[in-house]
């Protein structure tokens, strides 16, 4: 079966994680965190001197 990739896009606080949390399991998919992997990686650049905190 080939897979597609979905994204969720609104307001913050309006239960998005929550959906798609549970359309991946429910399609038997992967949910990735994108918005935590661009903070990380923000961090780590931050702390690795890449960039200047704000």
């Amino acid at each position: 079966m080939k897979k597609i990739t979905i994204a969720i896009d609104g307001f913050s606080s309006t239960g998005k994680s929550t959906l798609a949390k549970q359309l991946a399991d429910w399609l038997d998919y992967i949910y990735v965190d994108t918005g935590a992997m661009y903070r990380a990686v923000t961090l780590f650049a931050m702390q690795q001197g890449f960039i200047d905190r704000c």
